[in-house]
C-alpha cells in the first residue's frame, strides 16, 4: 500500500474513488513520491512517466485527463492491426484514402502497396493516408474503428475513444467528446506495442524506402540526428491545432526500459521528453511508484471506475463507445518479455 503521507498532495475526491492503475492517479495535478528528485518543468498539461517492465508508474500529472490526442492515436491503429494483418498483404488505396489531408505519404489508386510499407509510413511519418490504407487492409474505417476501441477495451485503457484510425480531429469534425485519450493510455497503448515485434521495428526505423522510389525519414527526432536520445526505442509524435504537441515513447538504459507520455503541449517537445526521460532513468528502482499500468488481465477491476473519469478540457464532455466483444487474447506479458529481451541483446547501433 502507498503511504500517502510520502506523496504530493492529491484531490481528496481522487483517493476516495478507484482509479484504473490506482487512486493516487486520480488528480488532475502533479503526483510523485516526495523523496524523488525534483521533477522537471514542462509545457505538457499531462504526463506520464512508467517502467515498461514494471508496469510501476513514476510520476504523473493529469494522467487521466482527457485530450485530443492527434497523431499518437496512430499506436493503438498499429498495436490493433499489426497483429490481425499479413504484412505483405496489399491494399489498393480508394479515392477517398489518397485525398486525407496532411501529412501523408503520398499514396495512389492506381498502384498496390503492401501493409508493412503502410505501418512504417504510418508510424515513421504520421501519414494519415497510410492510415487510412491499414483500415482498408481491416476492413474498412467503421470495422477498424470498431476494432480500435475493442482493443482499447481490452487493454483497460479506458480514457480512450477512437473515432479515427489517424488521429485527425477538426478536419473529420472530431471533437475531445468523439475521441481522445490521456497520458496514462498512450503510456500504457505503448507498453503493449513494445511486445509487438514488428511495432518496435517500425518505430525503431530512421530511413526506409517507400515505393515507387521515396525514401521515409521518421519524425522522431529522438532517434538520430542532432537530438539524439541514447538508448532511444522510439516514439510516436501528434500534433493538430486543436490537441497541441503530443509524444509517447520509450527508451533503454542499463536494465531499465522509460515510457513516457505527454498530451496538450504549446512547444516543440523534444526537449521535454529529454527531460521526462532523464528523469525516469533517475528515478527508476529508487522511489515508490504512485501507480501501475494495469495489465489486460486486471484492467476489468478498473472498468467499473471509467464513468468517474474526470474531462480535463473545458467544455467538453465524456464521451462514450460501444461495449465491444472481447477477441483478444491476453498475451502481452509473455510476448513483451521476448520482445524487449531481443531488443536489449542487439548490437550497438
Amino acid at each position: 500500500m502507498l503511504a500517502a503521507a510520502a506523496l504530493l498532495a492529491v484531490p481528496a475526491q481522487a483517493a476516495e474513488r478507484s482509479v484504473a492503475g490506482g487512486s493516487l492517479l486520480g488528480g488532475s495535478g502533479v503526483v510523485v513520491d516526495r523523496a524523488a528528485p525534483a521533477l522537471p518543468s514542462v509545457a505538457a498539461s499531462s504526463y506520464v512517466i512508467a517502467d515498461a517492465d514494471t508496469g510501476q508508474v513514476l510520476a504523473a500529472k493529469d494522467p487521466h485527463g482527457r485530450y485530443l490526442p492527434a497523431s499518437t492515436l496512430k499506436t493503438l491503429t498499429s498495436v490493433t492491426m499489426i497483429p490481425k494483418l499479413n504484412p505483405d498483404a496489399l491494399v489498393r488505396p480508394t479515392k477517398q484514402t489518397v485525398a486525407v489531408v496532411p501529412t501523408i505519404v503520398g499514396l495512389s489508386t492506381a498502384r498496390t502497396y503492401r501493409v508493412q510499407d503502410l505501418f512504417r509510413a504510418m508510424l515513421m511519418i504520421s501519414a494519415n493516408d497510410a492510415a487510412l490504407a491499414v483500415a482498408q487492409a481491416g476492413g474498412g474505417f467503421t470495422r477498424t474503428v470498431a476494432a480500435l476501441n475493442a482493443e482499447a477495451k481490452q487493454l483497460g485503457a479506458d480514457d480512450t475513444l477512437a473515432g479515427s484510425p489517424n488521429g485527425l480531429d477538426n478536419d473529420l469534425g472530431l471533437t475531445v467528446k468523439d475521441q481522445h485519450s490521456s497520458a496514462y493510455d498512450l503510456a500504457l497503448i505503448f507498453r503493449q506495442g513494445l511486445s509487438i515485434p514488428a511495432f518496435v521495428k517500425y518505430i525503431g526505423t530512421t530511413k526506409a524506402a517507400f515505393p515507387p522510389k521515396k525514401t521515409l525519414t521518421t519524425h522522431d527526432k529522438l532517434l538520430a540526428g542532432a537530438l539524439a536520445y541514447p538508448g532511444m526505442i522510439g516514439g510516436k509524435t501528434g500534433f493538430t491545432t486543436a490537441a497541441g504537441q503530443n509524444f509517447v515513447g520509450a527508451a533503454h538504459r542499463n536494465g531499465h526500459t522509460i515510457i513516457i507520455a505527454q498530451m496538450h503541449s504549446a512547444n516543440v517537445f523534444w526537449a521535454d521528453a529529454k527531460k521526462l526521460l532523464d528523469w525516469g532513468f533517475r528515478a527508476d528502482g529508487k522511489v515508490t511508484p504512485v501507480g501501475t499500468l494495469v495489465t489486460p488481465a486486471a484492467s476489468a477491476l478498473s472498468r467499473s471506475a471509467t464513468s468517474q473519469h474526470v474531462q480535463r478540457t473545458p467544455g467538453s464532455s465524456g464521451g462514450t463507445q460501444a461495449d465491444w466483444e472481447l477477441i483478444f487474447p491476453v498475451t502481452a506479458a509473455i510476448t513483451g518479455a521476448v520482445a524487449l529481451w531481443l531488443y536489449r541483446r542487439r548490437p550497438p547501433s
